[in-house]
């Protein structure tokens, strides 16, 4: 009888939001890749490639070839650093709660 309400309990602590993969310094990097994308992806936008009065050769620019795509893919490489960025204090109290379980199941 007692197992059973321990498992119970071990799920209800399982779904609050303190156990949630990311913690908020990932959001926030995230945050920050969402923004520098948007940022890179406004850099490629201007004219048309054709114009009323002919072709418009700003297509052919340096900062809608290189530096726009340049900065999509760092926002990009940002937002997977983002998510894998490893949470210290999260990773310390899962280990407390570890050493816990382990204690409290060897009794």
């Amino acid at each position: 009888m007692k197992t059973s309400v321990r498992k119970q309990t071990n799920k209800q602590t399982e779904m609050l939001p303190k156990n949630f993969a990311l913690s908020k310094i990932n959001f926030i990097i995230i945050g920050i890749a969402v923004v520098i994308i948007v940022t890179g992806f406004v850099l490629m936008t201007g004219p048309a490639t054709t114009v009323d009065g002919g072709f418009e050769p700003d297509i052919f620019s340096a900062r809608r070839i290189r530096v726009a795509p340049l900065i999509c893919f760092l926002g990009f490489l940002l937002m997977i650093a983002g998510i894998l960025f490893p949470d210290k204090r999260k990773r310390e109290r899962n280990k407390r709660i570890h050493k816990e379980l382990d204690r409290r199941e060897g009794l």
